[in-house]
């Protein structure tokens, strides 16, 4: 083998309890009652089409998804994410890996978010040992029923805990079956069980904070939550119980449950929340699968949907209905937008903060007749 590889066995992880954690669930957790910021006018006009775009969508049976990044938790909103599963609104949510670690931890440890400055100088930063354990726990128990990360997760924090077969279970299914699809989820949980690192039958873990878990409210109303995730972007893999494939077993059956519901969309909405990266570019992919197959069966591809943008970041002033703009203009590099304004249906740009536009939105949606 060319190259070498660092030894992650050789990581200490410290226990969760003692990091010095930037924010807590009762000075966070953003009550749904709670009067939101004040916006423009023409920015309410876009939150209230919006809106009625949604409501139109639930009246005809239509997905109506959420793609939002881990800066929505961080600011709290996910109080405002149950009140919207809740009452129908939402049929589908999706997140990045950092999205589920700062959940899991406001869930479990009522704390989350470090400096990554001082603690990548130290060498500590990532490096807990709960964190990392929990997660991976839930995404190889999960894996051995074919669940996807955000279904496992959230039903491990729903649960507080998870039910693990015997370890010579799990050795007569593979040598029963080895060809099984479960097979090598099986053979991962297997040698986590054999060197310690996982335990068998009942772990219990109770999440003393859940009602600030956005997973475990999907997972309580049966909303599939999706979480796409990069192999080495999150502070998971900074643990020597760090396993891609597990991690990309459940990204993979999560990226085929967002592809699912995308062929639902026609007449739907999405709404990317602070999401710049990880919500356009499987949107993207993912569609192009949904149409392909769709072609080849003999019918339409998605079409008729509407996506709404929100972020922070300037946009110019350009009116993406006229088309993209021109390489010379720096409307052209917001790539969130450009991606999205090429997946048919009708792309908005809302330049706004992502906790003001959920708590407009829930606001807007109270104050609708229905369709």
């Amino acid at each position: 083998m060319t190259g070498k590889k660092i030894d992650l066995h050789k990581i200490k992880p410290l226990p969760l309890v003692k990091r010095k954690s930037l924010s807590a669930v009762e000075e966070m957790l953003v009550p749904v009652a709670a009067e939101p910021v004040a916006i423009s006018g023409q920015l309410r006009a876009q939150v209230d089409h919006c809106a009625e775009r949604i409501r139109d969508a639930r009246a005809k049976g239509a997905a109506v998804m959420l793609i939002y990044g881990a800066h929505l938790i961080k600011n709290g909103a996910a109080l405002i994410l149950d009140n919207l599963i809740a009452n129908g609104w939402l049929t589908h949510l999706a997140t990045n890996g950092a999205g589920t670690i700062h959940d899991w931890e406001y869930a479990w440890l009522g704390r989350s978010t470090e400096c990554v400055r001082s603690n990548v100088a130290t060498g500590t930063f990532g490096t807990w040992e709960e964190t990392g354990r929990y997660i991976h726990l839930a995404l190889l128990a999960g894996g051995i029923e074919g669940l996807g990360y955000g279904e496992a997760l959230g039903r491990f924090i729903a649960g507080d805990g998870i039910d693990l077969p015997e370890a010579d279970e799990l050795v007569s299914l593979i040598v029963a079956d080895p060809a099984h699809e479960l097979a090598a989820a099986r053979a991962e949980l297997l040698h986590a069980m054999r060197n310690g690192s996982v335990p068998e039958g009942r772990c219990e873990l109770k999440h003393r904070w859940k009602q600030a878990s956005v997973l475990a409210s999907a997972d309580s109303h049966g909303v599939p939550l999706t979480v796409h995730p990069g192999i080495g972007y999150d502070i998971i893999s900074n643990h020597p119980m760090f396993n891609g494939a597990a991690l990309g077993r459940g990204a993979q059956v999560d990226f085929q449950k967002f592809a699912a519901t995308l062929d639902q969309l026609d007449d739907g909405v999405v709404l990317s929340v602070g999401s710049a990266i990880m919500g356009p570019q499987v949107f993207e992919k993912a569609l192009s699968c949904v149409n392909h197959i769709r072609l080849q069966e003999g019918r339409e591809i998605v079409s008729d949907h509407s996506m709404h943008v929100v972020d922070l970041q300037d946009g110019g002033g350009w009116d993406w209905a006229q088309g993209e703009p021109p390489i010379t203009s720096p409307s052209y590099y917001l790539r969130f937008c450009k991606t999205y304004a090429r997946m048919g249906g009708s792309m908005h740009y809302l330049q706004c903060d992502n906790l003001a536009f959920v708590q407009h939105l829930v606001q807007a949606l109270s104050n609708l007749t229905p369709a």
